[in-house]
């Protein structure tokens, strides 16, 4: 018997990776950090054939507030793309935001909520939203593909406009449930 490999159900109706890429576009986002992750594959592509967006894969998600830090101090805008299972790796990092007032956005798939599979997922998905909001982060849900766009629009407005640190949470009910199918 070949070994379980995940699969996602992505949800369906409008395309709210694409609202999100062109949201970041409007916004002067000159730079994407990420860990790999399903959830944001299709983004990551889209910035990935973008030569004015420069992506940068990273080994650790504490990694991309630093990156996004340093893009401001050198004039760009920055966004982190991570999985929840990765935010708990950035809570020290957080008090660099807080510290230096750095601006900063982050799109953060959701595990542990919406049919989960895995267990492991589960504490650090109930934990996500406090840990940033104890952090002095402002937290958005995304919960609907048709509000992405918008979402993603006022998230950059508020965190690049005003030096404020953001997350947005995109639920996992968006991104599908993943599941474990025999390879054959």
């Amino acid at each position: 018997m070949a070994a379980a490999a995940p699969t996602d159900t992505p949800s369906t109706g409008p395309d709210w990776p694409l609202a999100i890429y062109e949201a970041l576009k409007s916004a002067d986002v000159r730079q994407l950090c990420y860990v790999p992750d399903a959830g944001h594959a299709r983004l990551i592509r889209l910035t990935h054939d973008d030569p004015a967006i420069a992506t940068t894969v990273l080994t650790t998600e504490e990694e991309g507030v630093a990156l996004g830090a340093g893009a401001w101090l050198g004039g760009q805008r920055a966004v982190l793309l991570m999985q929840s299972s990765g935010v708990g790796n950035c809570v020290n990092m957080f008090s660099l935001l807080a510290s230096c007032r750095f601006p900063f956005l982050t799109f953060v798939t959701m595990r542990g909520e919406w049919a989960e599979f895995n267990p492991w997922q589960v504490p650090m998905g109930k934990a996500t939203q406090s840990a940033f909001e104890i952090m002095g982060v402002t937290v958005f849900r995304m919960e609907r593909p048709e509000d992405a766009g918008e979402i993603a629009a006022a998230a950059a407005t508020l965190a690049f406009d005003s030096d404020q640190p953001i997350a947005v949470l995109i639920s996992q009910r968006m991104i599908g449930a993943k599941k474990w199918t025999e390879n054959k």
